[in-house]
């Protein structure tokens, strides 16, 4: 267990939990300073390899211990760091020399057609299919499979020459076990932003440990209230709850159901004790504010389902318990919010429905476009900025952000589509029909929320920023980006600096024969394809593919090889298609991820120190969009990080099919202005905070505000430090 939770703060932080232990486990106490210095150089040097290494004061702290105490570090450090970058697997390749000699397809295809006719077993079934006219590669004995181990792959690739461009990410020295584990209970219970499925994971471990420490001043984010709920219940502490929705949220997870309320729960039986704990929640809610009542209807079905599980009849002590249950079942009435706006709209009474959403101050900036749509007049569109502006205050700051950024894109006059996300990753495009808004109307507001946001923002004397962090988007929410290393959130832009573009996909099938295709999409500035890279074209101009892998009991991978310069598309768009069996969420394992290296650079296909990022492949759709490659005017690279899943169908996905749905998706996407991080620090005052862009060379030697995609070496101990790992942060409450 306290290898797990190291490798959770290691994974969250880049830190490493304090190295100790007892004099008997070799910690030094009175004796030779350095006595384990060899065998932290030892790790520093294996991290170097996965394309990690240790601070110096890290380092430092290492050979002050045993060597026993360090292998008993490295050891667990080096497994971690393996799995955050996609090493802990062993990744072949079907054709052994990739990206050297891959034939062209219709070759390769024939040289197993040519052994299959020379395999007594295979031979006749594959006369029958010749005689036919259509061959099943799958029935061929050397397609799809590996036909040499990976040792002997290893053996016939050239070993890796480090190169200034190679990635290397630092580990920094952290605090004891307790003090870390209490810092990211904190950081995440209390995030003004949703949090990615892993990491709310992540934090029902930390709520477990935490729920008897230190708190939080507020948990704006529900789905993270009911996981701090569950651990709070489970030692008898008070709950927090302001609605019904919030006992509904903790009984999904007292189920291990879903918290977020996208996917219908399956209720458990629960325990008496339980039972009477959400009873007594929801009737002191409803006791406090019968109004609450008419949150039921946005999930009456649930609500209905959890009543047949909890009894409210055996307990007549809690009479709003059972108002609520009654509610769900249509035996008493409560009008609800929404059902008094839906008709305010339906009916075009706009006024009337500025009223009423003065009261719902987060619902009035969701519904800010249609208002100022059916407003009738000057004078209704008036009233709709005038209520906006009051509310502003009141509402949370990723909502704010949201409805800045959406504004800014209806500014835009354009016959782009509109694309939706869901929590899921699932993407969908659509036309846009909606009637332009006013420029006056949309500028007022635009003006008033950069307003509300500047004072929101805290204001520091100097500002220290990693320039390659202003094009990041703003992380509104994350499930806007995936667990893993280097991932930026969807719409993100980030430099592409290397000669060759290799990007891998690694599966495991959990129980039946899946087979995972990489494929790369090449389309032109106006999104028409040019060209594509998979398992049907395994070569193309400047790019190769490894070779098609068709099942993975053991696991498999696939690569795809380009050089950038001989590339004449303007967009690279990887794509991960499910041609048979098990989901992306039913596999055992299952990641994605880039990798750059010089010209000159070889070694084997995977490299882990040149690896830029690996994330988790975890989404509903059958077809997965990571990221693309934009070639930008000036010439250069750019990644673009998309972050999607396309329906697909239910078996054999192929790019050739999906080539027009996965353009308009991607245009979609790139089309659309995020706000990015750069807009903040714009609206920082320049009167009282200092922005200095760092160029990777000297620090301060005062404390700074350090914004950037990694933490440096040597910055000020008092220093507020802000990266990838808590960009959330950002974010104002």
């Amino acid at each position: 267990m306290a290898h797990h939770l190291e490798s959770l703060v290691l994974r969250h932080t880049h830190r490493l939990v304090t190295p100790t232990g007892s004099a008997g486990e070799g910690v030094v106490e009175g004796g030779a300073v350095g006595e384990g210095t060899t065998a932290a150089r030892q790790l520093d040097a294996a991290l170097t390899s996965v394309g990690f290494k240790l601070s110096a004061e890290l380092l430092d702290r290492l050979s002050r211990l045993s060597e026993a105490a360090v292998v008993h570090t490295a050891r667990r450090t080096l497994r971690t760091v393996g799995e955050m970058v996609g090493d802990h697997v062993r990744h072949n390749a079907y054709f052994i020399d990739f990206p050297a000699n891959v034939p062209d397809t219709e070759e390769f295809w024939a040289e197993c057609v040519a052994k299959a006719l020379g395999d007594e077993t295979s031979r006749e079934n594959t006369l029958k299919q010749l005689k036919r006219g259509a061959l099943n590669l799958l029935g061929l004995p050397t397609y799809g499979r590996y036909q040499h181990t990976y040792e002997e792959m290893l053996a016939a690739q050239d070993e890796l020459i480090a190169a200034a461009g190679d990635r290397i990410t630092v580990l920094h020295l952290g605090r004891d076990l307790d003090d870390e584990l209490t810092d990211l209970y904190l950081a995440l219970a209390g995030s003004t932003t949703p949090l990615g499925e892993d990491d709310l994971t992540d934090l029902k471990t930390l709520a477990v440990r935490c729920a008897l420490g230190p708190q939080p001043e507020a948990i704006p984010v529900r789905e993270n209230r009911a996981v701090v709920n569950e651990a709070r219940l489970g030692i008898g502490a008070d709950l927090l709850l302001d609605t019904v929705t919030d006992v509904l949220r903790l009984a999904c997870a007292l189920s291990g159901g879903d918290v977020t309320l996208q996917e219908p729960t399956r209720f458990r039986t629960l325990p008496r004790p339980l039972r009477r704990a959400l009873l007594a929640g929801l009737d002191a809610v409803v006791a406090a504010n019968p109004a609450k009542l008419a949150d039921v209807h946005a999930h009456r079905e649930p609500f209905k389902r959890l009543g047949e599980r909890l009894h409210p009849h055996e307990y007549p002590r809690w009479p709003h318990a059972a108002d609520v249950f009654a509610v769900a079942r249509g035996e008493k009435q409560a009008r609800s919010f929404d059902s008094r706006l839906e008709k305010l709209l339906d009916e075009f009474d706009v006024l009337g429905a500025v009223k009423l959403l003065k009261s719902a101050p987060g619902k009035l900036f969701r519904t800010l476009d249609l208002l100022l749509r059916i407003a009738a007049d000057q004078k209704e569109r008036d009233a709709v900025v005038a209520a906006s502006v009051e509310a502003a205050p009141q509402v949370s700051g990723r909502v704010v952000l949201s409805v800045r950024e959406h504004l800014h894109n209806r500014a835009r006059e354009t016959d782009e589509p509109r694309i939706f996300v869901n929590r899921r990753g699932r993407a969908w495009v659509t036309p846009d029909f909606r009637a332009p808004l006013p420029d006056a109307d949309r500028d007022r507001l635009i003006t008033a929320l950069d307003a509300e946001i500047r004072r929101r923002l805290p204001t520091p004397d100097r500002v220290l920023l990693d320039p390659d962090v202003l094009d990041v988007a703003l992380p509104l929410s994350g499930r806007a980006t995936a667990a893993g290393l280097g991932v930026l959130p969807r719409g993100s832009t980030s430099p592409v600096d290397g000669d060759q573009l290799r990007f891998f996909v690694y599966w495991k099938q959990s129980e039946t024969r899946t087979d995972y295709d990489l494929s790369a999409l090449l389309l032109h500035a106006d999104y028409s394809t040019d060209s594509w890279l998979s398992y049907t074209s395994l070569k193309t101009v400047g790019g190769e593919h490894s070779g098609d892998i068709t099942e993975a009991p053991d696991g498999a991978s696939e690569f795809i090889n380009l050089s950038l310069g001989r590339v004449r598309s303007t967009f690279i768009v990887p794509q991960v298609n499910i041609f048979s069996g098990e989901g992306f969420e039913e596999v055992e394992e299952s990641f994605f991820g880039f990798m750059l290296r010089d010209g000159e650079q070889k070694g084997r296909p995977f490299e882990p120190r040149t690896a830029r990022m690996k994330s988790d492949l975890r989404g509903t759709g059958r077809v997965a969009l990571p990221l693309a490659f934009q070639r930008g005017d000036d010439g250069r690279w750019r990644a673009k990080w998309l972050h999607m899943y396309r329906k697909g169908i239910t078996s054999a996905n192929r790019v050739e099919e999906n080539q027009l749905s996965v353009a308009k998706a991607v245009r979609a996407i790139v089309e659309r202005e995020q706000l990015m991080v750069r807009y903040l620090i714009d609206l920082l005052p320049a009167d009282t905070t200092t922005v200095h862009e760092w160029d990777g060379t000297s620090l301060p030697a005062e404390p700074v505000t350090y914004i950037g995609l990694e933490r440096p070496e040597g910055l000020h101990p008092d220093s507020q430090i802000i990266t990838l790992e808590n960009l959330r942060d950002l974010i104002p409450s």
